[in-house]
Parts: C-alpha cells; structure tokens; sequence
C-alpha cells in the first residue's frame, strides 16, 4: 500500500514541486495539501496520512506551533523541510524537540533543478518515514515547549543547569594509534572474515564495562530526540568522555551542540580539531566532516574534511573505526536510531578489541536501520529501549 502524504507549505511552487516528486514514485500517494498551520492540522485529522512534509514559516500558525498541535492530537510523522542557514538549523532543531522526526534541506536552487540526488533523498526519507510507526517522544520535549497558542517561532532558551568543571585529566595513551593509511582513506575497512552471530536477549549486558574509557554514540533518523534524551540524564560529573557521531549538515551541528549544552549538566560542544577527551564533556562530529582520535595522541580528537567518496560525512564507521585502533576494548559504543546501516562495518572493528556494542531496540527507534544493520550481525551486547541508556550510563536502575 502506497504511503499516504500531505504536504504543508505556503509557497505553491514548492507544494507543486514537491507533489511532482512524490507522484512520480509509485510508493507514495499525495493525499492533500495545505497553506498554513491551521489547514495542515484539519487535514491531517481528517486524511489521517502516514507522512506530513512541513514547512516552517507560514501564515495563521508557523509549522513549529503545527508541529505541537498534531503531536498532541493526531500524532504523525513529520519531516520538515527547512533552510540550510543559521536561523533554519535553529527553527528545525525546534521542530525536531516539537515531535518532527525529520528533515530535508530547502535549497531554492536545488529544488528549481531537477536533481537526481534531491528527488531521491525526498522519495527515500517519505517513504521509510511513512512506512514507519509513529516513534515515542520524550517528556523532555513537552516540558520545554511554548504555548501553542503564542506565534512564536523561537521561543527563550531554558536556564541551564550549572555544570561542573570537567576534569583536566587526560586519557593515557595506549600503544596502538591510527595508522596514516586509515587517515587518509578513511572508508576502507579491515571487515573480518567472520563474525559470530549471538543471540543478544533485550537483558544483554546492561552495564559499562571494567576499564571503559570511552563512550561513542552514533545516531542519524531520529538522532536529535533520542540523544537529548540520554544525554540530559547524565550527571555534570560524568566519568568518561562522550563522542557524538550524528548525520547532519555542518549549520545544524554547531546550533544542535550549542542547544545540547544549554540543556544538559555535561558538557556539550561541535568537535574542534585538536579538541582534549575530558570526563563529563561530549565532542559532536561536525558536519561535512570525519571525526576520529587524533594519531599523535589518544587524548584529543582530529577533524578531517569528508571524504567525496563516503556517503554519510560525519559517517559513524569512521569514528568508530579510529576508537577501535586506539582504544581497543576500552570503550562502550552506542548504535542508535537511523536509517542505513552506518555505524556496522565500524562495530565489527569494536567487536574485535573486545568493546562492548549497545543498540537500541526496534520499538523506540524512528528508523530501526542502523541499530538493526549491529544486531543482525550478532554485534550488539545488549538490545536497549532508549528510555533504557540514561539510567545504565548514570549507574541508575531502570523502571
């Protein structure tokens, strides 16, 4: 059955550009249109479609405050489209936390061309979108939200709570660091000829593992939402350093870490190259760019430019491939939400220095590809709701 799709958006050229996508993809039947917030939310109760493409700025209600209203009462997955500039990352990281659980680049001159790349990346995320359950959100996300009755695009940022200093300590460096082949053709794999597939039950190994010096997570789909989630449960004195890997162009990373930090007791900032690994701090991947541990030293962070030849730049393959050969089994890597299986080739590394592997379960996950891309190759330690990660890494019990 076709996926069900209403399109929002104030701009008639865009709703008739992008319903001319949409149709040509026998997956997709566009069901609807609408000008405004207000029409996009009558809509989507009465169409009920599996997928609504939202824009952000429109008249009589903005797509945020659209956003809200739908979550509240029909819940929907949305996929915002948005401006690549620093207002668009700001307004889309809102729409994000608002329930969207995606979105797209609005790039006038990509959409006036008829590129091939931007046709498949709509029809691709439409599709695995609307094909997908509405993912659970956070109450973190309801607590921070305007009233959706003030047209607000932006609303105040809350108080931070206020963070203890990180330690200064440096990571001891271990004998092993990346070779300059990896550097410099970072995606290229060392895959190993067999890897043991285990049956991991949802108990798993719930617990960081003797000797961890690292903690990496990797997410994209979903990413936003479900890292805010974890990362917001973890203690100012967190004891290890935290490396983020999260699919997102280089705007929306550097506004995503600064909007992390004013939430989180840790702290959070984009990875600069050259940046230390410190207790209680968390370095996200930029976008356009590789992060791995730099080859001098286990106690900082190297950027890269991307690769052309990589799809995903930041790619968690990369990272986790640099953690592997520096880290070995001290580190505890994280797979979660997203589409594609990034992040699997990288984890077969892991798997090999003996680190432990968490991936999150199907049922949290927006997109259950990368997480499930680890599992099905007998890689993850422990299968994991993700209401489940912010208590483990505190040492805190479960619900």
């Amino acid at each position: 059955m076709p996926v069900k799709v209403l399109i929002v958006d104030d701009s008639g050229f865009f709703r008739h550009r992008i319903s001319d996508l949409l149709s040509g993809d026998s997956r997709i039947s566009v069901v609807g249109s609408a000008q405004n917030g207000r029409e996009a939310i009558e809509q989507a109760k009465r169409l009920r479609p599996d997928l609504i493409t939202m824009d952000v700025e429109m008249p009589q209600m903005n797509g945020i405050e659209a956003v809200r209203v739908i979550m509240r009462e029909c819940p929907t997955n949305i996929l915002m489209l948005s401006s690549l500039t620093q207002e668009g990352a700001q307004v889309t990281i809102q729409a994000l936390e608002a329930g969207a659980v995606d979105y797209l680049s609005k790039d006038m001159r990509a959409w006036m061309e008829h590129s091939s790349t931007l046709e498949r990346q709509l029809r691709d995320k439409v599709v695995e979108l609307g094909s997908s359950r509405v993912a659970k959100r956070s109450s973190i996300f309801s607590s921070t939200h305007a009233d959706s009755s003030k047209s607000m695009v932006f609303r105040p940022e809350p108080q931070s709570p206020a963070k203890t200093t990180a330690s200064t300590r440096s990571i001891q460096p271990e004998r092993q660091s990346i070779a300059s082949r990896q550097a410099s053709t970072p995606e290229r794999f060392a895959t190993p000829r067999s890897v043991t597939n285990r049956a991991v039950s949802s108990a798993g190994k719930k617990s960081i593992p003797a000797g961890c010096k690292l903690v990496v997570i990797g997410s994209s789909t979903g990413g936003p939402a479900a890292l805010q989630q974890i990362l917001t449960q973890l203690p100012a004195n967190f004891p290890y350093p935290i490396l983020l890997v999260q699919h997102m162009p280089k705007t929306f990373t550097s506004v995503f870490a600064s909007r992390l930090d004013q939430q989180c007791n840790i702290s959070v900032k984009e990875a600069e190259d050259g940046d230390k690994l410190l207790p209680g701090r968390a370095l996200l991947a930029p976008g356009g760019h590789q992060m791995i541990i730099d080859p001098r030293g286990q106690d900082k962070v190297k950027i890269m430019p991307g690769d052309e030849r990589l799809t995903y730049k930041p790619s968690v393959d990369v990272t986790y491939a640099s953690v592997a050969k520096s880290f070995g089994k001290n580190v505890l890597a994280i797979i979660l939400t997203g589409m594609g299986a990034d992040g699997c080739d990288g984890a077969k590394l892991l798997r090999q220095k003996g680190a432990a592997i968490w991936a999150q379960n199907k049922e949290s996950s927006t997109i259950y590809g990368m997480p499930q891309a680890v599992v099905n190759a007998g890689l993850a330690d422990a299968i994991l709701d993700l209401s489940e990660f912010g208590p483990l890494l505190s040492n805190r019990r479960t619900s």
